[in-house]
């Protein structure tokens, strides 16, 4: 069973979001297909070195802020 990303901006948006809040975070980590969450989650949750649920809460926070999130 999969975990589905609640997004409420477009990927790209968020996307850039996300490499401005971690410098380290490149567009490969952030490749993205819709229906394929758990393997971004996984990339993103050895190179944030969190688990998949706060990884998960980060990017819908991203998401709904379209803003800097902590």
């Amino acid at each position: 069973m999969g975990s589905t990303l609640n997004l409420k901006a477009p990927w790209e948006k968020v996307k850039e979001l996300l490499k401005e809040n971690d410098h380290t975070l490149t567009d490969d980590d952030l490749r993205y297909t819709p229906g394929q969450e758990d393997e971004l989650l996984g990339r993103l949750q050895e190179k944030m070195k969190k688990d998949k649920q706060a990884v998960k809460e980060y990017i819908e926070s991203i998401s709904s802020n379209s803003a800097k999130a902590s």
